[in-house]
């Protein structure tokens, strides 16, 4: 009986997320991060279509997800954990220690990187990772192949017993394809755990052990036919050459040789595992080949395992070591590599326009701009999150990670209190899903050392940056289901937090005096650690804007054009009059929240109540 079929035009995500619920996967985790978010949502989103039984959850920070997919692998059924690049170094440490470990049932471990970057801190390649955990790489370069490997990858987990990293990028991730989809069918899969402790708790004893079958695994992966590169051949024109390449870049290299006619004409090979690279195929390389360019996202993984074939690429700086290899970058490489003639240089486009901000009526830009009236002399460590914008703002310092804002800031107070001098007010800013994922052990440190700093949790109830994911504090599941609700207040006394205050920013005068009163506590002698929960919800919630006040907005002619308003204050709400300079409300953009009402030093922006 033939399998009922669809047509659907899914982005790379979803036909991930289409894929994994057909080769019966049953756990799904995930914590959001772009360009991954939407994989975990469109499993929760087809499974609620196909009624195909999976338990998705946002869990609250990739180590999690990956040991609550792995312990269900362990029991022997089908786990995905996915996360962006930076996500899989918070789950580093379950990652390494499971190839050790193994697994039973198949796991897979998408780690979507983003070379650019375009919404991240690092440019960091997985397949590098992959290749330290000695756990195979897949390097996918479309959406349809995406979704065409993760039924293998499953199987190959399952023969070796061992996680199998599926590593899209951006374009993938994001890329659209008409997709001819069958309907997911579970076979049931029940959970069994043999208990073995020699090798589910390996102490240093066994681990030796499990290193020498760790690497006779990734050999015998290499030599797998069926993930071997696959070549499409050239006509002889061209003989001794070859191009070799993986992932998205295969796929710009494909239609550029098309395009200056040379598809067909040189020796072209896709590699779709990366890591472990077949020693045939490295042999072959250097036995047929007299000139070889590697092209490959971002790190030289292929071009470092093909050695010592005669190979072009990062090292001899024919590749840019840094940056996508979109069609623009590739083009005059091939052009170089195959002496063609150098066409003009097709120039980008020059850098300007209106640069990123917080939307409007964002009540992190109220909490920002309080945090930086009140203390202008202080140090602003910040995190990783929409609100990292606050740097427009001048309210946040730093950026390095995901938690790392609460620690920094007590590095900063250390470093001024015990270098002599003034101390300055040091205000951390953190986001609330955040401080669930990374936030809370940096906390209790800050309060067991004694760290005198103030913590501002900008609380708008989602997970924003990435799609408005549901937080710990949400009360609801991936799937939208009743789940648990933890409230910050108390989980932020528990870490031993004496002063500890709710506030919303939008009232700016409140929020002002609860800053000043947590200075003020941070440094008398009985004070230390004071934190504000600045609690709005975030204004792309269509029903939380219908539950708040809105304002009829008006600069009148009191405005003498000082530009403070749209400096320290820019809300897109706001804009400059061309023909006299002073502040103007942009209707189209202002969504009457009234905050700037507070912001004028003139007093000459009014806003009247509707409906009132």
């Amino acid at each position: 009986m033939e399998e009922p079929q669809s047509r659907r035009i899914l982005m790379g995500n979803e036909a991930l997320a289409w894929g994994l619920l057909e080769a019966g996967v049953t756990v799904a985790a995930s914590y959001p991060g772009t360009p991954a978010s939407e994989i975990l949502a469109a499993v929760a989103a087809f499974a609620r279509e196909t009624g195909h039984p999976v338990h998705a959850q946002w869990s609250v920070n990739e180590k999690v997800a990956f040991e609550v997919a792995l312990a269900n692998s362990m029991a022997g059924r089908r786990s995905a954990v996915s996360m962006k690049q930076v996500g899989l170094n918070v789950a580093s440490d379950p990652f390494l220690r499971s190839a050790y470990l193994g697994v039973v049932g198949g796991m897979l471990v998408i780690v979507a990187d983003d070379p650019g970057p375009h919404s991240s801190q690092t440019e960091q390649d997985s397949r590098f990772f992959a290749m330290f955990a000695k756990v195979p790489v897949l390097d996918p370069s479309s959406p349809a192949e995406a979704r065409e490997l993760v039924a293998p990858a499953f199987a190959l987990s399952e023969k070796y017993e061992l996680p199998v990293m599926l590593r899209p990028t951006t374009r993938v991730c994001h890329a659209r394809q008409d997709l001819v989809l069958t309907t997911p069918r579970p076979a049931p899969q029940a959970a069994r755990f043999a208990k073995d402790p020699r090798r589910w708790c390996a102490t240093p004893q066994f681990l030796r052990d499990l290193h020498r079958g760790l690497n006779e695994k990734i050999d015998a992966i290499a030599r797998e036919p069926g993930f071997a590169p696959r070549l499409t051949s050239g006509d002889g024109s061209l003989p001794g050459v070859a191009i070799v390449a993986s992932g998205v870049a295969f796929a710009h290299t494909w239609d550029l040789l098309e395009a200056v006619g040379l598809l067909g004409r040189v020796d072209l090979y896709q590699v779709l595992l990366p890591y472990p690279l077949a020693p045939a195929f490295r042999d072959r390389l250097s036995a047929d080949y007299r000139r070889i360019l590697v092209l490959e996202e971002t790190y030289p993984v292929i071009e470092m395992q093909a050695a010592p074939a005669p190979v072009s690429g990062r090292h001899n700086g024919l590749v840019p070591r840094e940056g996508e290899l979109t069609p623009e970058v590739l083009r005059p490489v091939l052009e170089a590599f195959l002496e063609l003639p150098r066409r003009t240089a097709v120039g980008l486009p020059a850098a300007g326009g209106t640069r990123p901000t917080l939307c409007a009526g964002c009540a992190h830009r109220a909490a920002f701009y309080a945090i930086k009236e009140t203390f202008p002399e202080g140090i602003y460590p910040s995190d990783i999150g929409c609100y990292t914008l606050g740097m427009n703002l001048g309210a946040v310092d730093t950026c390095l990670c995901m938690g790392a804002g609460l620690a920094m800031a007590a590095g900063f107070r250390r470093a001024y209190a015990d270098g002599g001098g003034p101390v300055p007010t040091i205000v951390a800013t953190i986001g609330d899903s955040t401080f669930f994922h990374a936030g809370i052990p940096p906390l209790i440190n800050a309060v067991v050392q004694g760290d005198r700093i103030l913590v501002v949790i900008l609380d708008n109830g989602t997970t924003a940056m990435t799609g408005h994911q549901p937080t710990p504090a949400s009360g609801f599941t991936a799937a939208g289901a009743p789940a648990g609700r933890l409230d910050l207040a108390p989980l932020v006394e528990a870490c031993g937090v004496n002063f500890i205050r709710v506030r919303d920013p939008y009232d700016l005068p409140a929020f002002v005096a609860t800053l000043k009163e947590a200075d003020a506590f941070a440094r008398s002698p009985e004070g230390g650690v004071a934190v504000v929960i600045a609690r709005h919800p975030c204004m792309l919630d269509r029903e939380a804007r219908k539950g708040q006040p809105v304002y009829a907005m008006e600069v009148t002619e009191d405005c003498i054009a000082c530009g403070h308003c749209l400096e320290d204050f820019e809300c897109p709400g706001l804009t400059r009059s061309d023909a006299d300079g002073r502040a103007a409300i942009d209707a189209t953009r202002c969504i009457g929240c009234g905050v700037c009402v507070h912001v004028c030093p003139q007093g000459a922006i009014v806003g009247v109540r509707r409906g009132a």
